[in-house]
């Protein structure tokens, strides 16, 4: 594996495997260093482990039976697996393929969802503050101040996508991890999602599966290429779109495969 990043790191994998059943890992050894303030593409064909790298992370495999993970991962250099799980999963908040707002919830509510699922009080005054700023850090606010009541699911495709991203940050986390955001939208809301993410890099440090080269290019400064649960190449997203290092990610990115 070629790796060509070499910083201090908000994130560390150390030789992380996964494995959905005995002796046939989906994710094989993967380490690599994750930088503050930066988004990380992981790209390659699917079924080349990328989500379930990405799941790893805040130990979600950990909800389903038979599957095992190996390794060290570790979040300001803490190793997640020593942590209380549902502290792991505030950290390191999941956005998800489709957008999946809590049906029968409000849009107010649903922003505060994981307040109340880790029975954190808030006062009334805390809760508003916090359901603001999280609509406003995601442009969501004035597009729904006076509708906060109605349920979360009468939003376009777009805008309940941008609400499930306020949803994790509201817990304030350390990583976004999102998995393959935009795939289920329409290209402007596309567009709006990947601006969300070059604007939050000030504050949140993002890892984004992606199956779109072009979004990758776009707005990741340093890329991972996936291949058969084999972290083939890590490097900055310029280098590696403009010279790869290894002969298969070449083969990737001008399509020879995949």
């Amino acid at each position: 594996m070629e790796n060509s990043i070499n910083t201090d790191y908000i994130l560390e994998l150390k030789e992380v495997s996964v494995a959905y059943s005995p002796g046939k890992n989906a994710v094989d050894k993967v380490s690599a260093g994750i930088c503050p303030h930066t988004v990380t593409a992981i790209m390659g064909p699917s079924g080349c482990g990328k989500s379930t790298l990405l799941r790893a992370i805040n130990r979600l495999h950990e909800l389903y039976q038979d599957i095992t993970t190996t390794g060290e991962i570790l979040l300001k250099g803490q190793n997640v697996f020593k942590m209380n799980p549902m502290k792991v999963r505030r950290l390191a908040g999941m956005v998800f393929q489709r957008p999946n707002p809590f049906p029968t919830m409000s849009i107010y509510g649903n922003v505060l969802a994981g307040y109340k699922l880790n029975n954190i009080r808030l006062s009334r005054s805390e809760k508003d503050a916090i359901v603001e700023q999280s609509l406003r850090s995601v442009n969501l606010w004035e597009e729904v101040k006076d509708s906060l009541n109605q349920k979360g699911t009468f939003l376009s495709g777009g805008q309940q996508q941008r609400l499930c991203i306020a949803r994790t940050l509201a817990l304030k986390p350390e990583l976004l991890l999102m998995d393959e955001p935009t795939s289920a939208l329409d290209p402007i809301s596309t567009a709006r999602i990947e601006e969300l993410i070059l604007e939050l890099k000030e504050q949140y440090t993002t890892i984004i599966v992606t199956h779109n080269m072009s979004q990758a290019a776009r707005i990741s400064d340093n890329s991972m290429f996936m291949y058969l649960g084999e972290l083939v190449e890590f490097g900055t997203t310029k280098q590696m779109f403009t010279k790869p290092v290894n002969k298969r990610t070449e083969d990737y990115l001008t399509g020879a495969f995949g």
